[in-house]
């Protein structure tokens, strides 16, 4: 008997929150593509690149139980390609349109993180800014634009967006990687220990903060 035309279009449909859901439809293209949206197009604000990375690195080895396969090698590349050349982009975007691409948005937590981007610049520099935002959710999608609106050297932003992209897609991709392939049935944990890897993807920037601070007060 035919499966009901409900339940095909319920079998096509894509959550797009969800890392899981956007691995079974695309794969590792699908990486690739989630990646160059958060970082190079601000609609891609509140994509999952942390648990996409985590997971997708996961399923590469073949302990979950999640009915996809992926391969590493193409993975990392996939991973790598799309935050490096998203971010760029997002840098062109924002030296060609300045704040008109920002200005146009009625999101909250869009305009909340173009002010953390926006403070962090400030505050740290270029090169520490650039590769701290990798390992911001929503502020690594509008620093890039935001960069390049206020006029960051092109082969600075370059080598640093490059430094901290390739750490940050690696990383957690690796991360997703080693514990699937050192602690079996890790998939049962997986939403725990997704929270986990974005809570520790957070310590650069919160050390770099109180170190900060920690300073400031020395000079009182």
């Amino acid at each position: 008997m035919a499966a009901p035309p409900f339940a095909e279009a319920s079998q096509l449909a894509v959550n797009i929150l969800s890392a899981q859901s956007l691995l079974s439809a695309f794969g590792v293209v699908g990486v690739g593509v989630v990646l160059f949206a958060e970082t190079g197009l601000l609609i891609g604000f509140f994509l999952p690149g942390d648990s996409l990375l985590f997971t997708a690195g996961l399923l590469c080895t073949g302990t979950a139980d999640r009915g996809v396969r992926l391969s590493l090698g193409p993975l990392l590349i996939a991973a790598a390609v799309g935050a490096l050349i998203g971010a760029q982009w997002g840098y062109l975007l924002g030296r060609k349109a300045g704040g008109a691409l920002l200005a146009r948005s009625h999101s909250p937590r869009l305009h909340e993180g173009a002010k953390r981007a926006e403070e962090l610049l400030e505050r740290y520099g270029y090169a520490k800014a650039i590769v701290l935002a990798r390992f911001v959710p929503v502020v690594r999608t509008v620093l890039n634009p935001l960069a390049g609106a206020l006029g960051v050297p092109a082969r600075t932003f370059t080598v640093w967006q490059m430094a901290g992209g390739l750490v940050w897609s690696l990383g957690l991709t690796l991360a997703g990687y080693g514990l699937g392939s050192s602690i079996p049935s890790i998939d049962t944990y997986l939403l725990p220990v997704i929270a986990l890897i974005v809570i520790v993807s957070l310590i650069p920037l919160v050390a770099e903060l109180y170190r900060s601070r920690k300073a400031k007060a020395a000079r009182r």
